[in-house]
């Protein structure tokens, strides 16, 4: 018999597993087709304004946009919310860099972002 300590989430448990003297190969299982890759999901038609600002406001993490909270047109100071992403089940807020004006708002609501990834300009 051989004895092992296994640790499931923070929590440790001895297990002892007992040795037969015969091995045997496991059955052939058919092989299995490999699985096609899964497809990225398009992203949101994203609205755009007239035209795209100076000032880029970028995802800081990967994530999904939960909420829009600025629009195309609106006055913003620094600090204010543009837009509430999704990322490991915690709320964060993608602020305005700077005191301007929303040229552009391009995510939708419920739109996966990346790093990176320009959720609106500004000027």
């Amino acid at each position: 018999m051989k004895s092992y300590t296994i640790t499931v989430n923070g929590t440790a448990y001895e297990v002892t597993v007992e040795e037969t003297g015969s091995v045997s190969a496991p059955a052939q299982a058919a092989p299995k087709a490999p699985a096609a890759a899964p497809k990225a999901a398009p992203k949101a038609a994203a609205p755009k304004s007239a035209g795209a600002g100076a000032v880029k406001v970028t995802a800081s993490v990967p994530g999904k946009v939960l909420k829009v909270v600025a629009s195309a047109g609106q006055a913003v100071k620094a600090g204010d919310s543009i837009v509430i992403l999704e990322s490991m089940k915690m709320e964060i807020p993608v602020v305005a860099p700077q005191d301007g004006t929303v040229a552009s708002v391009d995510v939708a609501e419920g739109a996966s972002v990346e790093n990176g990834d320009t959720l609106a300009t500004m000027n």
